[in-house]
Parts: structure tokens; sequence; C-alpha cells
């Protein structure tokens, strides 16, 4: 007996989502901290540094605040990719190395599949809501102040 291809889909694509709640980390008790060019933007923060919480990220979330975002610690620096899938809300994610500073700005699209891979190396990614980097002048080359990232850029 073969199984239908259209329920292969349903139960690796849909099923997992049914009743999925987003994944709420306690805020960073530091700001997040970027240098622009038309002054300081500060950002409260959630940290995903470890597996678990990288992979599950915004996941399933609505909605956030304009001065709010997610910062992925990973243990060292190297091209990095993300997706967007079960995720619901329009993201910029700025692409850090390990000097603090934003190498790319890319856009992820809700709900898409598609590997989001700029070609830089990057040790830390801020996950921030849609338009946020445009409106708060935030560009490549910009600085991140937080204590994890400071921890690394400060010993290079």
């Amino acid at each position: 007996m073969r199984i239908p291809a259209v329920f292969i889909l349903f139960l690796f694509l849909v099923l997992p989502v049914l009743g999925a709640e987003p994944m709420l980390l306690a805020p960073s008790s530091d700001p997040l901290r970027i240098e622009t060019d038309g002054g300081e933007v500060l950002f409260d923060i959630e940290v995903a540094d470890d597996a678990d919480e990288r992979a599950r990220g915004l996941m399933f979330r609505e909605e956030m605040e304009d001065d709010r975002g997610m910062l992925f610690v990973f243990n060292g620096s190297q091209r990095r990719g993300f997706w967007m899938q079960n995720t619901p809300m329009p993201l910029d994610l700025l692409f850090v190395g390990e000097d603090g500073r934003i190498r790319a700005i890319e856009q992820g699209v809700p709900f898409s599949t598609a590997n989001i891979a700029p070609p830089v190396r990057a040790q830390f990614v801020l996950e921030l809501k849609a338009g946020t980097a445009q409106k708060a002048g935030i560009e490549i080359g910009d600085r991140l102040y937080h204590p994890l990232v400071d921890a690394v850029a400060g010993s290079r």
C-alpha cells in the first residue's frame, strides 16, 4: 500500500505546527545597543544561545514590539543559514561578526523554507521585526554592544 504524498506532506509540514506555542525566553537584563551614524539604538532582547533555542527561535510568534529582538549566539564565526518555516512574522536578520560589526542585513519572508545565508561569516544573528533596521538607520558596518558580543569582540 502506497501512502499518498499529500498525507506525507501533512505529517511533516502541517501536523507539527498544530497547537504549537512560541518559545518565550527571559529577556536579557542588559539591553543591546547598536551604534549607527544617526546615534544609538536600544533593543530589549531574548538570547538564544543553545542548539534547541537557536532551532526554535521566533517560530510561531505572531507579533513583537518594535524595540524587541532575539540574539542568536553561536560558538565561533562561520557562514550561517536561517529559514522562516513556522514563522508568521516578517523579520530583519542582521548577521554580525565576532568583532560585533554587522556584516549583512537580510529580510525573512514568513513561512518560507528558502535558505537565508549571506556570503559572510557571523558569530551572532539578531532578528528584529521587519523594517526595523531601515527605520532605525541600521546599516552594514554598524557595531552592536551587549555583554555577550563584547566578550567576544573585546578578546580580538
